[in-house]
């Protein structure tokens, strides 16, 4: 895969799928020469499917000094309620790890209507908890086709375009998820690769914050 110039700050994002990590090598590991610096772990899918890995990843990552993020794949014409309360229960973000995503990929039965309220339940029953709007993850012409509507405007976007040597995203975004068979060492087979839009500063503002 081609990694995109001009980004420093690079990360990946797992899930079972990744089967076992070794951490040890993934905490040295280099994307195009910038060091992996966070990694988004799935966590929860639908109201009752839990990522096997979840847990054991969401620990080893902040042990071996990985900036950690937890995201819910969102099951269209699932309760969205229960299906953020379901996230809620399972993932106990701490001050320093990513704010909250909601990974939209489908519609299923729903009209765009419909999936729109039931995606913006889910944000909004998780910003009450984390005081954070959290962050959308959708593809890009997804984004266009069914998030675009003013009431998304305001939060990050995560947006994934692959092939392209340059996002052809025109809106704001946080990050782009620029291919799904990168090679990162300490993990076999392949891995999605991400790029942050901003500084590592910027990207410590897109953390939980702590304790006022």
């Amino acid at each position: 895969p081609t990694y995109p110039e001009g980004y420093d700050i690079r990360g990946i994002d797992i899930s079972h799928y990744q089967e076992r990590i070794n951490w040890e090598k993934l905490r040295n590991a280099t994307i195009a020469g910038a060091p992996v610096r966070f990694v988004f772990i799935k966590a929860t899918e639908g109201v009752k499917l839990m990522d096997d890995n979840f847990n054991e990843n969401f620990y080893l990552s902040r042990q071996n000094d990985l900036i950690r993020g937890a995201y819910h794949f969102f099951v269209p014409g699932a309760d969205a309620r229960r299906q953020a309360e379901f996230y809620l229960h399972q993932v106990h973000l701490e001050p320093g790890d990513l704010i909250p995503v909601l990974d939209v990929e489908k519609t299923g039965n729903l009209t765009p209507q419909q999936l729109r309220r039931d995606v913006k339940t889910w944000l909004d029953i998780v910003e009450r908890k984390y005081g954070v709007k959290p962050i959308l993850y959708t593809g890009f012409k997804f984004r266009m086709q069914y998030l675009s509507t003013p009431e998304f405007a305001d939060y990050p976007f995560w947006i994934a375009h692959y092939y392209v040597d340059k996002l052809e995203y025109k809106g704001k975004w946080a990050y782009w998820q620029h291919t799904d068979c990168g090679n990162v060492a300490g993990i076999r087979g392949f891995v999605d690769c991400n790029i942050f839009n901003g500084s590592l500063q910027e990207l410590m503002q897109l953390t939980i914050p702590g304790p006022q």
